[in-house]
């Protein structure tokens, strides 16, 4: 695998808030157009490691890659580095008094600097993509919440970035609405559009990843394609996780 295919990757990733050493050694690679899942027990440091990943946060120690570019040690402008990176958050947090269109047209308008014009119909193009375009002009209180994470990835869609990483998105959503994001990701991911996404939906994992990460306790305790990892899983804290989780599919 040359440089060039790879997006993003970490090696050695060390966070600690205080006391609680949050990661301990993460080191993964994210190659251009691929499907990576993340999948472990609350509090493994999934979405500290998430959020170091999406230049949110400075790790302690390690290295991040993102496009070949040594993150931290050389002078890069990190707010152009983050443009290039979609977020999907578990809650969308969307602008209540701007409609689907508005919210999504938003960082089109102010960091890309679109006109009014330009930005709502690249706007309208992204929504057309997750199936709301019949909703642009809702606001979210009129929207159901897989509506609401679905104008959420078509926030981050819109903006052309080179990966989006996904933290738990289906984590508040019922069975339902969950499909309706899922199916979406999906479609994504066929398009060939690189994804890192932490997740419980073991079915998604099965369907989509083209390799899975299981993290407990601040590292990656096995990695493997989803048919091995999660039929066959080689370590006793992956297999008790995975069979709590396949008893609820």
């Amino acid at each position: 695998m040359s440089m060039d295919d790879m997006i993003m990757a970490c090696t050695d990733i060390h966070k600690r808030y205080g006391e609680l050493e949050v990661l301990k050694g993460i080191t993964l690679n994210i190659e251009k157009g691929s499907t990576k899942v993340i999948i472990g027990p609350s509090g493994s440091g999934k979405s500290t490691l998430l959020r170091i990943l999406g230049l949110l946060e400075e790790p302690d120690k390690g290295k991040v890659y993102f496009e070949g570019i040594d993150v931290y040690s050389e002078k890069v402008d990190l707010n152009k580095l983050r443009s290039k990176i979609g977020f999907v958050f578990q809650e969308p947090s969307l602008f209540r008094h701007l409609t689907a269109l508005d919210n999504v047209a938003l960082g089109l308008r102010v960091v890309l600097k679109l006109s009014k014009e330009e930005a709502r119909k690249k706007a309208l193009e992204t929504l057309k993509m997750v199936h709301l375009e019949r909703w642009a002009d809702h606001y979210p209180a009129q929207l159901s919440g897989g509506q609401q994470q679905r104008v959420g990835i078509a926030r981050a869609l819109a903006m052309d970035p080179d990966i989006i990483l996904f933290d738990e998105p289906t984590a508040s959503l019922d069975i339902e609405l969950t499909w309706e994001v899922i199916d979406v990701m999906k479609e994504l991911s066929r398009q060939g559009i690189t994804m890192l996404v932490v997740t419980h939906e073991i079915g998604f994992a099965k369907e989509v990843a083209d390799w899975i990460y299981f993290m407990d306790h601040g590292k990656i305790i096995e990695e493997n394609t989803p048919q091995e990892l999660i039929y066959n899983p080689k370590t006793q804290r992956a297999k008790t996780f995975l069979s709590r989780l396949l008893e609820g599919t």
